[in-house]
């Protein structure tokens, strides 16, 4: 992870490979968010945060290899962390942006969602709720997340059809709120993010709670029996 600031926007960037999520990536992603809310003291600077990728990739969801390599005692567990660290950001009393500028897949496309603002590439990336394919079952909180930030429509093409969204087709489904090509894209969402800054403030996490009402608590919770 690599936390850089411009003005009153942080950008945390991912920067691994396919930036999947791992006990050792939740802990640096939860580690940096330590270091914004730092900065918030006084609960009113002016602050945004934009989180990124690098390369082909946004995120490519749960590190599978290291959950289904025997040596993880509870996945389960894990799982729940990463619930959390999602609320984490979807509940954070200052305005986030994420600048999705690859393929953001299953957890990493439910993480883009936890964010207030998500603006994609317009020529390059998938945005897609995979675990159809996975033969993967959606915890209580990931399917809040995404039945809660997306129309029913989009949620159920999504999550039964394990559809491929490109740039354009996130932005007719509600899944994007903007697109940019690869240059302009964090320009733009830091620009974003710089503009709404100023809404920084306690009473910006207490409206996202009541605006997520349905969905903090399932993520909260963690994770509940789920087979992979």
């Amino acid at each position: 992870m690599e936390l850089t600031r411009h003005g009153d926007v942080f950008v945390l960037r991912m920067d691994d490979g396919e930036n999947r999520f791992n006990p050792a990536s939740i802990a640096a992603i939860e580690s940096a968010l330590d270091d914004v809310m730092a900065t918030q003291a006084d609960g009113e600077a002016p602050c945004g945060l934009v989180t990124t990728g690098t390369g082909k990739f946004f995120s490519n969801g749960i590190d599978l290899d290291w959950m289904l390599s025997g040596d993880v005692d509870d996945p389960m567990a894990f799982v729940g962390d990463m619930s959390r660290m999602w609320a984490r950001v979807m509940s954070l009393p200052i305005p986030t942006v994420a600048a999705i500028n690859g393929h953001a897949f299953a957890g990493g496309a439910m993480f883009s969602l936890a964010h207030d603002h998500v603006l994609m590439r317009s020529d390059r990336g998938y945005w897609c709720v995979n675990e159809a394919l996975l033969r993967m079952r959606l915890t209580a909180g990931m399917q809040a997340i995404l039945s809660g930030r997306l129309t029913a429509r989009t949620a159920r093409r999504a999550i039964l059809t394990a559809h491929r969204f490109d740039g354009p087709a996130a932005l007719a489904a509600g899944i994007a709120d903007a697109l940019h090509d690869e240059d302009s894209l964090l320009p733009q969402a830091i620009e974003l993010a710089q503009s709404l800054a100023p809404t920084a403030h306690p009473i910006l996490g207490v409206l996202k709670e009541d605006l997520y009402a349905s969905i903090l608590p399932a993520l909260r919770a963690g994770a509940g029996p789920v087979a992979f």
